[in-house]
């Protein structure tokens, strides 16, 4: 197995700041996007991946090249702490949940209804187990191979194709009612 990072990780752990800089600027979208699909929260998720990259420089040093690519390991990182982040949300209920506080900066009309299709999707994503979500950010929105994101969640890609139809199938079931409108049909069409 080649690793892209391998020369980066190497480097960086040996102090190379410019190395260290190159694996944040070639990885950060990526832990941003995968923590704010977890989460639904993008101050968190910028939270997360700051803790991943600091996580990157102190275990840069002693990382051993060939059991897994450096960037899996960076998505497993990110994935523990969304989980510890979700756990921690259950544990202490949120004072503000439920209260809605109205834009009131004018917005056009597509753009207005592209918002509203989206938060209907990131609210059904987020009502997903996390297994599930994990699941689906990793194959629909990082576009991985269902082969890099069952080594992300250390599962069989049986299992996780098991996750991706459950999930999937949750999603359909909670976005049914504006599935026509999210698929651009007649009563969401010109």
């Amino acid at each position: 197995m080649i690793d892209p990072d391998a020369e980066l990780v190497r480097s960086a752990g040996a102090g190379d700041a410019r190395a260290a800089e190159a694996l944040v600027r070639r990885h950060l979208p990526k832990m941003v996007g995968v923590a704010r699909r977890m989460l639904s929260d993008g101050a968190e998720a910028e939270d997360v991946a700051q803790e991943v990259f600091l996580r990157v420089w102190r275990e840069a040093p002693r990382w051993k090249p060939g059991q897994a690519k450096f960037e899996t390991w960076m998505h497993r990182v990110a994935l523990n702490l969304c989980y510890d982040r979700l756990r921690r949300r259950r544990e202490r209920p949120d004072p503000d949940a439920g209260l809605m506080v109205a834009d009131t900066r004018p917005l056009a009309s597509e753009e207005w209804l592209a918002r509203q299709r989206a938060a209907r999707v990131n609210a059904a994503l987020a009502q997903l187990p996390e297994r599930q979500r994990a699941a689906i950010a990793l194959v629909h929105f990082d576009e991985m191979s269902n082969i890099a994101a069952a080594e992300i969640l250390e599962i069989s890609v049986e299992a996780l194709e098991s996750l991706l139809a459950r999930g999937r199938r949750a999603l359909k079931a909670a976005l049914a009612d504006v599935a026509q409108d999210l698929m651009g049909g007649p009563e969401g069409g010109p």
